[in-house]
């Protein structure tokens, strides 16, 4: 039971942010929620490249050949998906300010009604 708490965090990480983005109506809540979303899927990939009783791939002095080692590959990805999720948030956050601006409001209906 206790192995399985990694992926019911990952749920509720991505449960939470679907929430809020579906039904939250201010944009910093929706990125806020995107940004829960990418978490969860960051925590899945680690999840995923465990296991039980493994060091490290970059950690090689002292072991032996037969010595248990963590998948490095999911590790990269999320390394890489990091990255690339602190442009994205940059960006939807910039164009946040701007509609901030523009509008002068952040909520979702009353830019729609401006709009029409």
């Amino acid at each position: 039971m206790i192995y399985n708490i990694p992926y019911f965090a990952v749920a509720a990480l991505i449960l939470i942010g679907l929430y809020a983005v579906v039904f939250k109506r201010n944009l910093i809540k929706i990125v806020i929620g995107i940004t829960l979303i990418e978490s969860g899927v960051n925590l899945f990939l680690i999840t995923l490249g465990f296991r039980e009783n493994s060091v490290a791939p970059i950690h090689t002095a002292g072991t032996t050949e037969k010595t248990l080692m963590s998948l490095p590959v999911p590790q990269a990805l999320t390394l890489t998906s990091i990255v690339i999720g602190v442009a994205v948030l940059a960006l939807m956050l910039s164009l946040v300010i701007h509609i901030y601006r523009h509008y002068g409001t952040l909520d979702v209906r009353k830019i729609k009604e401006v709009d029409e």
